[in-house]
């Protein structure tokens, strides 16, 4: 059975766009952490993740965000999230999360901004 998440990505200038539709949780951490594996491998380094298109995100799928963000620091890159959801900015607000990650409204904003 395929996992209830949808991952794609294009690249744009410098930065690579990573959109995620679906849950993102126990169930489907393991093909997050894969897809961002491929990619630094690929050789890029400049991330946009943008969580728009999830329904919803446990703990599992936090834990994944801040392993796909220390893999990216450790190769000097970058990642930026896009969360427009109130319940997910209240989410990353209350675990301090929001402290460890950049966080913006739009891909626009995020590629934007240093």
């Amino acid at each position: 059975m395929e996992p209830p998440i949808e991952i794609n990505h294009s690249v744009v200038g410098d930065w690579t766009i990573v959109e995620i539709r679906g849950e993102v949780d126990v169930y489907t951490v393991p093909t997050i952490k894969q897809y961002v594996i491929e990619r630094l491998a690929d050789g890029l380094r400049r991330f946009v993740v943008d969580l728009r298109g999830v329904a919803f995100i446990d703990s599992m799928g936090l834990g994944v965000l801040v392993g796909a963000l220390k893999r990216v620091q450790a190769v000097h890159g970058e990642l930026k999230l896009v969360i427009t959801d109130a319940n997910t900015k209240q989410l990353f607000a209350l675990t301090g999360l929001r402290h460890v990650f950049p966080i913006y409204d739009s891909v626009y904003q995020a590629r934007r901004t240093s």
